[in-house]
């Protein structure tokens, strides 16, 4: 793993003894110091070595053994000097000076061991090892332990019983107790944490499958349970974040298409002259007397049509969110079967799609059975005469205010009008008798005895038609020697347009464009209003029902067959793998919470 020739690596080795002569502990051991590359170690071994010692014993739950040989100068202790680093209180660093029978004559460690030269709080406990010739010669540890203490009893009495091997591994455990029964309240409720969350990751991972026959029916049947309690709302986990299922169906009939309905103008699209022209071609050549029925029915089949997009349209929105529903209702026992999710959601989306024409097929002869026949007999619908009878009163009171706000009766009017027309006829060279430019009142050039007021003269011819009446007043034209008229022909019959123009329509045209306006108005409001009830009824029962009848018997029919369950029920290799190690995960602290529970029984020395 590390090479053959001093490398090393990350990963840890685990190496666990056991014995009834050793304490309960965890040992991490870790490389020394290396300052110079040597073998196939790389240039950063320096480096490498610091971080790797630094990532353990920055973990607060550890206590850091800061190894010193004896035969050194403790001020220059890199040990010491990272532990200080990582823990600048000493409250979980405990100093280790090995090599007591190494120093030098003369020398010996006792300020060493009693913190006089470097105070480490925790204390300093020195120990003597086995040397390469006792570890060749394969000296036993008990012998060792033996030898260690004899030789503390010889170069340090005194200090004896608070040093050597067997006090160093008592000093651990205690002080490893210690700390646990500090950090015991909030060790102890993490692990609690974590042992329900790993609980219930491995109920989503659910139990190997024994009898798959048994245990895809269940799935099947809790899919279908869940999909229709999502559209019905009795949903456990409902949402609230954003509309789902039947409420979503609910805002789609109510909000969306009853909204974009009531936003459609009866008359949109329908102009004056459409309306007009309408009614001149069902006319024919002969002029009507009354406004005829058949331009009604063209007007109003050409905006009943216009219901048909927003009923499709309400049907691709339903549809939609039946096919998301998919999304909500995939649990996690569907999960566990990759093969099994893709073929359920292709069921479901197989019979919503099979279900989508005849709901559009219905939508659309709901608007045809609309179309077919134009009931003028509706209790709802305004009679044609009432309708007219309106228009005439409407009209007859816009007269009134329009002629209440043009007369003025006065002969002053009427003098300026003959004035006038005198002026007009001075200036074609026609000279007006005197007594009408003395008295211009009495009105213009129509002679006294054709206005009734004085007799004819004897020998003048009493006009008897209006014809000769119109003539005996009009004035003589008198012959300019300055004028001389020419005939020009004249073309009395344009064009007829193609396209209507539009005009200002007479006042018979008005009104009958005003009944059609209101016919139309009245009988559209009625014909949305069934729409607007038909339609959601029509996708509820030929879609949304349907699919939630026959949901069940479609999923088992597909899906239920003996040579396809081997592989539908075939688990993923990544679930597989996450459940093992889910299930060790929670072994593991199942025991974690054992050992702290005894850890109050615990005597501590």
């Amino acid at each position: 793993m590390a090479g053959g020739n001093k490398g090393i690596v990350e990963d840890a080795i685990n190496l666990k003894i056991y014995s009834p002569k050793v304490l309960n502990l965890t040992l991490v051991d870790l490389p020394g110091l290396t300052k110079v590359a040597v073998g196939d170690q790389p240039e950063d071994i320096e480096i490498q070595i610091r971080d790797m010692i630094v990532h353990y014993i920055s973990n607060p739950n550890s206590i850091i053994l800061a190894v010193t040989a004896a035969n050194t100068d403790m001020a220059t202790s890199d040990a010491l000097k990272l532990a200080k680093e990582v823990d600048p209180e000493g409250r979980r660093t405990l100093a280790v000076v090995t090599k007591l029978d190494l120093m030098d004559a003369g020398t010996d460690a006792v300020d060493v061991l009693c913190g006089r030269v470097i105070p480490v709080k925790l204390g300093i406990i020195g120990v003597v090892n086995r040397s390469q010739m006792d570890i060749n010669n394969k000296k036993e540890i008990e012998e060792s332990i033996k030898d260690e203490s004899a030789f503390l009893q010889r170069k340090y009495p005194a200090l004896a019983n608070r040093n050597g091997s067997a006090y160093l591994a008592k000093t651990l455990n205690r002080l490893l107790m210690h700390h646990i029964r500090d950090c015991l309240p909030e060790l102890k409720a993490r692990v609690n944490v974590l042992s329900s969350q790993f609980q219930q990751l491995l109920a989503t991972f659910g139990e190997p499958v024994g009898d798959k026959s048994q245990t895809l029916l269940q799935i099947i049947t809790k899919f279908a349970a869940q999909y229709c309690a999502t559209i019905e709302g009795t949903a456990k986990n409902i949402e609230t974040s954003e509309l789902c299922g039947g409420a979503r169906i609910c805002y789609i009939f109510h909000e969306t298409f009853g909204r974009t309905l009531d936003s459609i103008d009866p008359l949109g699209g329908l102009r004056t002259i459409d309306i007009l022209t309408a009614i001149r071609n069902a006319t024919g050549p002969r002029p009507a007397l009354f406004v005829p029925e058949i331009s009604f029915e063209l007007l109003v089949k050409r905006q009943i049509r216009r219901l048909e997009e927003p009923g499709l349209r309400c049907v691709e929105l339903v549809h939609e969110e039946m096919q998301r529903i998919i999304q909500h209702c995939g649990t996690q026992e569907l999960l566990r079967f990759p093969k099994l999710h893709d073929r359920v959601v292709e069921v479901v989306t197989s019979l919503l799609r099979r279900r989508l024409p005849a709901t559009n097929n219905m939508v659309e002869n709901i608007v045809g059975i609309e179309l077919a026949y134009i009931n003028t007999k509706h209790p709802d619908f305004a009679d044609a005469t009432l309708v007219n009878m309106i228009v005439e009163s409407s009209e007859r009171e816009r007269r009134r205010g329009k002629n209440d706000a043009m007369v003025e009766p006065t002969e002053k009017g009427d003098k300026q009008l003959t004035k006038a027309v005198a002026q007009m006829a001075t200036a074609d060279g026609i000279v007006a008798p005197k007594n009408s430019r003395e008295s211009l009142g009495s009105s213009s050039w129509v002679p006294t005895w054709v206005r009734g007021t004085n007799p004819p003269p004897p020998g003048a011819k009493v006009p008897t038609t209006a014809a000769e009446a119109i003539a005996a007043a009009t004035p003589p034209m008198q012959q300019s020697p300055r004028t001389e008229r020419k005939s020009v022909g004249l073309n009395l019959l344009p064009d007829v347009p193609d396209v209507p123009q539009m005009r200002k329509l007479s006042t018979r045209e008005q009104r009958d464009v005003d009944v059609i306006k209101r016919l139309i108005q009245s009988y559209f409001l009625i014909v949305r209003k069934n729409i607007q009830d038909s339609v959601p009824k029509s996708i509820m029962h030929f879609l949304v029902n349907f699919v939630r009848d026959n949901l069940q018997s479609e999923l088992v029919g597909a899906l239920y067959k003996q040579d396809a369950i081997e592989n539908l029920l075939s688990e993923s290799e990544h679930i597989s793998q996450r459940r093992t190690e889910a299930q060790e995960m929670l072994e593991a602290l199942q025991k974690a919470s054992q050992i702290i529970g005894e850890i109050r029984e615990t005597h501590l020395w």
